[in-house]
């Protein structure tokens, strides 16, 4: 997946399906390229923390300058001028002068200062990926809920039209009866279907206004234009074919890949390395060094004498091995105390957190089966109610049925199918909270399968 990438020019409507709105989350959110930036922060960091092992200090360098030239009254030898006091420097001489300097330090034993500065950055690098997986689960939990927000409101928009279509066939049958005189209806029943109009009326507003949040949402949430309309492809709501594992499968994919337990492990891994850098404080540490420096003009000669020399033309070289040795002890043992308690915290937080986590994976398992359930009761509730309103239905066509009747019969079939639609998005809602839970949505998005 490419991130950052130049945005082509975008049609006014898009048609996504589930899969491919958590695509273009994972894609286009703010949030997740933010977090991103995080993993490649620590990434560089870690790295940095490797190239420490060697030659951590190394530098080089360089002057250049204008220098006077020698004044030799006597014409001593080059190679002796020191000798002679009378040797001057001549002002009227100058020629160009240059100089390098460089520097090598070398470790050679920290008692695990090194190894453990690194150990913590790599751990830091796991931490801050887990973070990123946490923030993307985050944001694909928050696009499906839009997504199937924008799903129910077009089911109860659907809905609501039915209701509406009802309501002006019950009036034109109520009216038409009444002009013919019919004995079995009366005013009370035209009253009664006008006052479900009214109602009717008040729900197309209110789920016009839902759908429309529910549009915008999603629409933000892609990142997109306001012109922009997101269609679903697979225009009903349905429930998702997925196949529920068991629950100890769930909680032991979220032992390997839930993100928050991760960063705990990640936390003690990198807080008793921390331990093991601030011990190292207790010995001394050596390390190898090595000094080169050159300088040099035209106009100044090179004094091989070990005692004397021209600092305007010299060649030179030191090498050697040498420790350092913190003496403040109390010091140290104060941040070894620091860094044992941060990693004793973080050890028992880790430990309480998988707990925390396996219950929370049986509480999301269990929500699943209570919304199975509840989907398929309401499954059953809306067969009855529509074998229910259809006899109604034929009553009143043949003069048989009682309007009040028929319109209790479609008001509890339209409450029906409206509570079966919010029992499948609370059932596919349940499904990938689970899987967010289990640490693994994201790896399942190929699993999910919406029925037309």
């Amino acid at each position: 997946m490419v991130y950052g990438a130049i945005a082509q020019p975008q049609p006014d409507t898009l048609r996504l399906d589930l899969k491919q709105v958590l695509e273009q989350t994972l894609s286009v959110s703010p949030d997740i390229r933010a977090a991103l930036s995080n993993v490649r922060w620590a990434d560089a960091r870690y790295a940095l923390a490797k190239s420490s092992r060697f030659l951590p200090d190394a530098t080089v360098s360089t002057g250049f300058s204008a220098v006077p030239g020698i004044n030799n009254p006597n014409n001593i030898p080059n190679e002796e001028l020191y000798l002679d006091p009378a040797v001057r420097n001549d002002y009227s001489n100058f020629s160009p002068y240059a100089e390098a300097e460089i520097s090598m330090l070398q470790p050679i034993y920290t008692w695990g200062a090194l190894s453990g500065s690194i150990k913590a950055a790599s751990a830091g690098a796991d931490l801050e990926n887990a973070r990123a997986q946490e923030t993307i689960i985050q944001a694909s939990v928050r696009a499906a809920e839009f997504y199937y927000n924008v799903l129910l409101t077009n089911e109860l928009t659907l809905l609501a039209s039915k209701g509406s279509n009802f309501v002006k066939m019950a009036l034109n049958e109520i009216s038409r009866l009444l002009d013919e005189g019919s004995p079995d209806m009366d005013d009370a029943d035209r009253y009664q279907v006008l006052i479900l109009q009214q109602e009717n009326e008040r729900q197309i507003v209110e789920i016009q206004q839902k759908s429309k949040t529910a549009h915008v949402a999603l629409r933000r949430q892609l990142m997109l234009n306001d012109s922009i309309q997101v269609i679903p492809i697979h225009n009903s709501l349905t429930p998702l074919n997925f196949e529920l594992e068991d629950l100890a499968y769930y909680q032991n994919k979220a032992m390997m890949y839930r993100p928050d337990i991760l960063q705990a492990r990640a936390g003690v891994t990198a807080t008793n390395a921390l331990v093991r850098v601030a011990k190292a404080d207790f010995y001394p540490q050596s390390a190898v060094g090595i000094m080169f420096g050159a300088s040099g003009a035209s106009n100044r000669f090179r004094q091989r004498n070990p005692y004397i020399n021209d600092s305007f033309s010299r060649f030179s070289t030191r090498a050697g091995i040498g420790f350092v040795q913190k003496l403040n002890f109390g010091q140290t043992r104060a941040r070894v105390a620091q860094a044992e308690a941060q990693h004793s915290s973080v050890k028992h937080l880790s430990i309480g957190l998988e707990q925390q986590v396996l219950a929370e994976i049986e509480q999301s398992w269990r929500q699943v089966a209570i919304e199975k359930e509840a989907l398929a009761a309401q499954d059953s509730s809306l067969a009855i109610s529509k074998e229910w309103l259809r006899v109604e239905q034929i009553n009143f066509d043949l003069d048989l049925g009682d309007t009040e009747n028929l319109i209790d019969a479609v008001q509890s079939n339209l409450k029906i199918e409206a509570a079966y639609y919010e029992a499948v998005r609370r059932y596919n809602m349940a499904l990938i909270e689970l899987l967010a839970s289990a640490g693994i949505l994201t790896q399942e998005m190929d699993s999910f399968t919406e029925t037309q």
